[in-house]
C-alpha cells in the first residue's frame, strides 16, 4: 500500500533524493520578481490580435548618471583627438634648420692729414659734427614698424630691438670698449657663430673672418682710456625679408668717443681727442633666433680714425691721440704673384666736415668719416 504522502503511482522518477524538489532552494522574493525583464500580459491584453504573451519592462539599473559618464568620456575623447590633430596641423610655421654662416668683416683705419686736434671733451664735442648727435643708446632709434608678408609686427620689433641691444653692448659698454668683457656681446650671437667669435677674441687675424674689431669696438687699455662717458651716436636701422623664413636688418651708425692717454693721475688740460667709428652691419634672423632673442651677424664694414695707416686693427683699434699725426706713407702694395695668404687690410684718409651737421636724412649718418673711394 502506498504511503499517504505519495501519489498512487508512486514517487515521480524525476525527483532524485527521495522526492525532494530541486528548485526548493531557490527563493523568489519580491526584489527578484520586480527586477524581471519580462512580464506576462493580462487576460484582456492577451485577447488582442497578435499579442505576445509577455512584454518587456524598462531596465531599472540604467540611471541618468550613466548617461553623464558616457557623455564625459566622449567629450574627453573629442578633446584628445583635437589636440592630436592640432599638433600635426598647427597654424604656426615650424622653424627651419638653417645653420648660421661665418661673419665676413672689413676694418678700415682712417689716417689724419695733420696733427690730431686736442682740447677738453666738452669743447671738442661742441665744435664737432657730433654736437647734435644723441648720447648713448638714445641715438639708436627704431624705424616705423610694420609687419612683412611672413613676419608679424611683433617679430619685426623683436629683431630691431635685438640689434639695438647688440649695438649698445658692442659699441657703448665701457667694459667691452676697454677689453675687460666680451660676454655681453657673445650672449646675443647665434650659437653657430660662437666658435668664430671666440677665435676672434683670443687669436685675432686680418683674414676677413677673425678680426675682433669686426664684432665690437675695442681700444687698447694700455694706451688709451675714455676721457668722458659721453658717447655720441647717430644712424639708421632698416629691415626686409630675405626669404619666407629669414628677416634681415641693416644698421649704419656713427659713434664718436672722447679719448685720452692711459696715464695715471689727473687728466692733463687739453689732453682729450675725438675718435670716430662708423659701423655698417648686416644681421639675419630665423624664427628660432627671434624666439630666443639672438642674432646672426653676417657682414661688418668698419671705418675708424684717426689711426695710423696702415695699422694692425684686428685685435683692437689704435687711435692717434691729441697732437699725434700719422706717418706719411702710401697704401701697402699688393703683389698679384705672391702665393702667401692675402690680407683684408685697407686704409683711408680721414676728413671731417667743418660745418655743423644738418638734420639726419636717409641711411647716411651726418658727420661720418668719408668712405674710401674704392670700397670692397
Amino acid at each position: 500500500m502506498a504511503d499517504r504522502g505519495e501519489p498512487p503511482e508512486g514517487p515521480p522518477e524525476s525527483a532524485p533524493g527521495g522526492g525532494e524538489d530541486e528548485y526548493r532552494s531557490l527563493v523568489f522574493d519580491e526584489s527578484f520578481v520586480r527586477a524581471a525583464r519580462l512580464k506576462e500580459f493580462s487576460a484582456q491584453e492577451r485577447m488582442r490580435d497578435h499579442a505576445r504573451a509577455v512584454r518587456s519592462l524598462p531596465a531599472r539599473g540604467f540611471r541618468a548618471g550613466s548617461k553623464a559618464a558616457i557623455a564625459l568620456v566622449l567629450l574627453i575623447a573629442l578633446a584628445f583627438g583635437t589636440a592630436v590633430y592640432m599638433g600635426f596641423r598647427h597654424p604656426y610655421q615650424a622653424p627651419v634648420g638653417r645653420r648660421a654662416e661665418p661673419l665676413r668683416s672689413t676694418v678700415v683705419p682712417l689716417a689724419p692729414q695733420g696733427a690730431v686736434p686736442g682740447g677738453t671733451a666738452a669743447d671738442l664735442l661742441a665744435k664737432s659734427p657730433a654736437a647734435q648727435f644723441e648720447t648713448g643708446a638714445a641715438g639708436i632709434n627704431l624705424p616705423a614698424i610694420r609687419g612683412t608678408d611672413n613676419f608679424s609686427d611683433g617679430q619685426v620689433e623683436t629683431a630691431l630691438t635685438t640689434v639695438k641691444d647688440y649695438l649698445a653692448a658692442s659699441s657703448l659698454d665701457p667694459d667691452v670698449l676697454t677689453g675687460n668683457a666680451v660676454r655681453p656681446v657673445e650672449l646675443l650671437l647665434d650659437p653657430d657663430q660662437m666658435a668664430q667669435f671666440d677665435r676672434s677674441m683670443s687669436r685675432p687675424d686680418d683674414d676677413g673672418q677673425h678680426a675682433a674689431t669686426g664684432w665690437l669696438v675695442r681700444f687698447d687699455p694700455a694706451k688709451v682710456a675714455l676721457a668722458a662717458p659721453d658717447i655720441r651716436v647717430r644712424g639708421t636701422l632698416s629691415y626686409t625679408e630675405a626669404g619666407s623664413d629669414t628677416l634681415e636688418v641693416v644698421s649704419d651708425h656713427t659713434f664718436t668717443y672722447t679719448l685720452r692717454p692711459a696715464v695715471s693721475g689727473p687728466q692733463r688740460a687739453g689732453g682729450a681727442s675725438l675718435f670716430t667709428v662708423r659701423r655698417e652691419l648686416r644681421f639675419r634672423f630665423d624664427r628660432e633666433d627671434l624666439r630666443l632673442h639672438r642674432l646672426e651677424l653676417r657682414t661688418s664694414y668698419v671705418q675708424a680714425g684717426p689711426q695710423a695707416c696702415p695699422a694692425d686693427t684686428t685685435g683692437a683699434l689704435r687711435p692717434l691721440l691729441a697732437g699725434q699725426h700719422a706717418v706719411p706713407r702710401g697704401p701697402a702694395g699688393t703683389d698679384p704673384y705672391a702665393t702667401d695668404r692675402p690680407t683684408a687690410a685697407l686704409c683711408g684718409t680721414l676728413t671731417v666736415s667743418s660745418q655743423q651737421p644738418r638734420a639726419h636724412q636717409g641711411s647716411e649718418a651726418p658727420g661720418a668719416p668719408q668712405s674710401p673711394r674704392n670700397r670692397p
